[in-house]
């Protein structure tokens, strides 16, 4: 039943060989790799009105929109030319982390990879609960069920990635098509109903009249802590990069192609949203989202083009974590393979996706949004850390490739990325200054602490590997085999597990019962001697009916007698059907799990299938 379950819901398995089939052309891979980037244009700019509005400054806040606008435009610029070099250079994929480990060193690369992945589970919670926002600003009566609407979309995204990036990236185009039309032909009108219909601000009374009531200057720690929260913008340009290998081949080609057009979108709808903000004055937190606002003051109303934007934008925000669904599962395979995360992130599932990626990043994302209430404004904080940190180890990174190869126009490039490094970097600081009591600490810790993660189980793999590596000529020790049958009562399975032992042909066969008064050894024995068993019948007495102990510190002392002995321990087991297996006594497992961490043991389970 649960296979058939799985079919359905993740499809039939593929073969390795149908790898190729799935990669994805360009207008496949610009939803996938950049819905997040191009969704961010529905709440970056909110966030810049957000920081001025809660500071206090009023409408003063609506003139420095645009020059913040700018300083974002020019600095996606910087940053995509630059990640368009590392797609060139590192055709693998990987971005930051790859770039960092080539060229940086151990420590720099375990950060990158820390930022990336942090950045996007943070993806994942900020686009649905981003999504979910719009939705309550059509429909308020939802308000109530914001995180259960964040979980279940999450729940769904990843059933459907699980399915394949191909299947997923092709269900998930359309919305994000649709947004970005319907997100220009509301800056176009926007902007002509403002610069040619004199379209005036958006008349608030009550709080939000009091909001813009007053005029305080702007000093540059808040402003610096605006762009800071308007740079939330350029969250998701290095997916491409990362994603490089999902490309149809040309790869790079093909993968710069996509950033240079994402980039353009992006970019100008941002500015375009700003331009046309600062001259409606949308108040964030009254009315809905700023987009909302926008929308309905621009189309007169809570129309059918208001309702189409609206879903639009809630459809693009929730797919915008699919951008995190197609890196973060390729890119903690890349850092599994490197030894610095558990193996099983490596594995590829039925549908040639990394299954357990996947999963984790759905787990980590609920418990963002559980935690965090699927507030949008309570995430926000968390976000640019890791987006500027990874920008600016990937740019260093760079620098250091060009140094080192000085391939044809290396200095050129050298320039672009040493600007690029030092624009980020200070970033990077702005934001970890001016939002650190704001939840910036919160991504800080856990980028160091999984860095820190990191190396412990490289050196746990280390030690492994150490462990059990072994030179040329290397010659296995002769053992004494000792095998011990654990019986219980006398059934089919005790005579089967004993039969089994025999064949074994070991040096020693050996008995044993754990009973719990002398009666049932007496009990005990009159029946083996029933069955006249020709082996050796060793009985512990455990007054406690400790079960478990009790067989641990026999097998104790019998190592102490023989200590170069291999002891295999037998185990009858009956195994039921699924559904009935519970109503049976666990010790059989109980033992196993402790026996497991013996030196020289062997266990072996002799299992009597009951139907």
């Amino acid at each position: 039943m649960a296979n058939s379950l799985k079919r359905i819901l993740i499809g039939k398995p593929l073969a390795s060989a149908d790898e190729q089939h799935q990669r994805l052309s360009k207008k496949i891979a610009l939803p996938v790799f950049s819905s997040d980037a191009i969704s961010s244009t529905a709440y970056a700019t909110e966030e810049i009105l957000h920081v001025f509005l809660i500071a206090g400054v009023g409408a003063a806040a609506y003139t420095k929109l645009v020059p913040i606008s700018i300083m974002v435009v020019v600095l996606l610029a910087v940053v995509v030319v630059s990640y368009r070099q590392t797609i060139f250079a590192y055709p693998s994929g990987g971005g930051s982390y790859v770039v960092s480990r080539e060229n940086l060193g151990e420590i720099p690369s375990l950060v990158a990879g820390s930022s990336l992945l942090t950045d996007y589970i943070l993806t994942v919670a900020v686009s649905v609960a981003g999504g979910v926002a719009a939705i309550v600003a059509a429909f308020p009566s939802l308000a109530p069920n914001r995180v259960e609407l964040c979980v279940g979309f999450i729940v769904l995204m990843t059933l459907a990635n699980l399915r394949g990036l191909k299947e997923s990236g092709a269900l998930f185009a359309p919305p994000t098509y649709i947004y970005v039309l319907s997100l220009v032909t509301l800056i176009v009108v926007g902007l002509y109903r403002v610069y040619v219909q004199h379209l005036g601000p958006i008349a608030h009374t009550g709080k939000p009249a009091e909001e813009l009531a007053g005029l305080k200057s702007i000093g540059l720690f808040l402003f610096l802590k605006a762009f800071a929260s308007g740079a939330v913008a350029l969250s998701g340009v290095e997916a491409v990069s990362n994603g490089v290998p999902a490309f149809k081949k040309p790869e790079s080609k093909n993968a710069s192609t996509t950033l240079i057009w994402m980039a353009v979108i992006l970019g100008s709808c941002f500015f375009g949203l700003s331009l046309v903000a600062k001259h409606l004055q949308p108040v964030p937190g009254y009315g809905g989202t700023v987009l909302a606002q926008l929308a309905e003051q621009i189309y007169g109303g809570r129309n059918a083009l208001f309702f189409i934007t609206q879903f639009a934008t809630f459809a693009v925000l929730i797919l915008a974590a699919n951008t995190s669904y197609a890196d973060y599962p390729r890119l903690s395979s890349i850092i599994a393979k490197d030894g610095y995360l558990p193996r099983q992130f490596s594995n590829r599932g039925d549908r040639l996706v990394f299954s357990n990626g996947i999963i984790f990043l759905a787990v980590a994302a609920i418990a963002l949004i559980v935690g965090f209430k699927g507030k949008i404004d309570a995430l926000i904080p968390l976000y640019a850390v890791g987006v500027f940190t990874g920008f600016t180890l990937s740019q260093t990174g760079m620098c250091v490739h060009h140094v080192k190869i000085k391939e044809p126009g290396w200095k050129r490039n050298l320039v672009i990325n040493a600007v690029g490094a030092l624009t980020t970097g200070l970033v990077a600081a702005i934001v970890i200054t001016t939002k650190f009591l704001s939840g910036a600490w919160i991504s800080v810790l856990v980028i160091v602490l999984l860095s820190a993660a990191f190396k412990s189980i490289s050196r746990h793999y280390v030690r492994v590997r150490e462990s059990v590596s072994v030179n040329p000529g290397y010659k296995v020790q002769r053992h004494q085999h000792l095998v011990v049958v654990l019986v219980g009562s006398m059934n089919k399975g005790v005579l089967h597990a004993l039969q089994y032992a025999k064949s074994l042909a070991p040096d020693r066969l050996i008995a044993v019962s754990v009973v719990s008064d002398p009666e049932e050894e007496r009990h005990f024995r009159e029946q083996w001697d029933l069955f006249d068993i020709p082996i050796d019948l060793q009985t512990i007495s455990s007054p406690y009916r400790d079960l478990t102990g009790s067989i641990l510190r026999y097998i104790d002392e019998l190592d102490r007698e023989s200590a170069d002995e291999m002891i295999t321990v037998v185990i009858p087991e009956f195994v039921t059907k699924f559904t009935s297996q519970w109503l049976h006594n666990q010790s059989a497992l109980a033992i196993k799990a402790k026996l497991l961490y013996r030196p020289n043991t062997v266990v072996t389970s002799v299992p009597i299938i009951v139907d």
